[in-house]
């Protein structure tokens, strides 16, 4: 298949007049100019995108990873993937020790399926005081044996865990994490600068959703935000739906870490994609109104109804007047960042990579989607 575009962002180069050749679900080989033969899918007026990677989504399409069926991650893979998003890591809140289990084996297997790219425990090895939308009572501290266990039965399919520094033993799951293969990131703490900084040093990577669910930047206590960074080691999520953080706190990481050491994540629970109304994350009711997520009679926020195309969107309004050095800053931020930050295949758009691509249009909504080179029915714009 040949397709062609006015602009072609393949997260390495910006093809103006460009065309993509695939062939069995693969990149073949891309370029500019006139091709050898006419095209067969010509897109004018389109730029087209590497794929969305998401690496922190709960659910969606009202359905939840956490119930840990085959059917909820086809309800909620297909509506991210309707908006772009092709390589997905299903994220799973604290849940005691059997719960969480069950859970991890259930989407183990549907990783070896094809059908999500890895797991990320957010939990259960929080901060109390950090919690945000997880169920206090299954929070505890890190237990090597408890984590061991968990490994074990996912077979590699664990790409992240998230944990809060400054509990007991969490170090020595950070180095247990990093030599099994797997990313441990920072996240849920009330952990001071220092706590931080030694788990990075003990091997963390990530900050998971910077600024949330962290302790606050204090001009005589920095806190942890200050110390993930500062450090060119850790890339940092950020949930850019307009309601977890300010633009300007977005424009201000961009300033001083660098737009490449951004990963752009939803953090999307089952009622993205969805009416407003009742539902559930993890254990705990969720109130959503507005678009707005919110435990059940509380103002705390539980996750996001966003989806990786409204994060593309905000990259490029909120990146700077240069639309072109933004509209690179987005692919790296929703794509080639995540995908990098976790191992997981790269989705730049170059001979022999997977098929995964997003169509936009002028208003870059989402008209088209490719996944392993078939589309997608029923893209978000179409």
């Amino acid at each position: 298949m040949l397709i062609t575009a006015p602009r072609i962002l393949t997260g390495a180069e910006t093809l103006h007049g460009g065309w993509l050749e695939l062939d069995a679900g693969r990149v073949v080989a891309t370029g500019t100019g006139t091709p050898a033969r006419p095209a067969d899918v010509d897109l004018p007026g389109a730029t087209v995108v590497p794929g969305f990677v998401d690496t922190h989504v709960h659910g969606g399409g009202g359905a939840t990873f956490s119930d840990a069926t085959v059917d909820a991650t086809r309800t909620a893979s297909g509506l991210h993937l309707r908006h772009g998003t092709t390589t997905l890591v299903a994220s799973l809140v604290s849940a005691d020790a059997g719960a969480l289990r069950h859970q991890v084996a259930a989407l183990s297997a549907q990783v070896a399926d094809g059908l999500l790219a890895g797991i990320h425990l957010e939990g259960p090895w929080l901060s109390a005081r950090r919690c945000g939308a997880h169920e206090p009572s299954a929070l505890r501290a890190p237990d090597v044996a408890e984590l061991d266990d968990l490994l074990g039965v996912a077979a590699g399919a664990i790409r992240m865990v998230t944990l809060a520094p400054e509990l007991p033993g969490a170090l020595e799951a950070v180095r247990r994490l990093v030599d099994a293969g797997a990313v441990a990131a920072v996240g849920h703490t009330d952990g001071t600068y220092d706590d931080a900084r030694a788990a990075v040093e003990a091997g963390a990577t990530v900050a998971t959703h910077l600024f949330n669910a962290m302790r606050p930047v204090h001009h005589r206590e920095p806190g942890p935000v200050v110390a993930l960074l500062e450090d060119e080691r850790v890339t940092l999520e950020m949930i850019t739906d307009g309601t977890h953080l300010h633009p300007a706190l977005y424009r201000q990481v961009l300033a001083t870490a660098g737009a490449d050491r951004v990963s752009l994540v939803t953090d999307a629970m089952a009622a993205a994609g969805m009416p407003d109304g009742d539902y559930r994350l993890g254990q705990l009711a969720v109130e959503v109104a507005e678009g707005v997520a919110r435990l059940a009679g509380a103002d705390t926020i539980a996750g996001s109804t966003a989806t990786m195309d409204q994060l593309f969107r905000f990259a490029v309004a909120h990146g700077g007047r240069d639309r072109e050095a933004a509209l690179d800053a987005a692919v790296w931020q929703t794509s080639v960042g995540p995908a990098r930050a976790l191992g997981l295949p790269s989705p730049v758009l170059t001979a022999g990579a997977p098929a995964d691509l997003v169509v936009l249009d002028g208003s870059l909504a989402v008209t088209r989607v490719m996944r392993r080179g078939t589309w997608s029915a029923g893209a978000a714009g179409s």
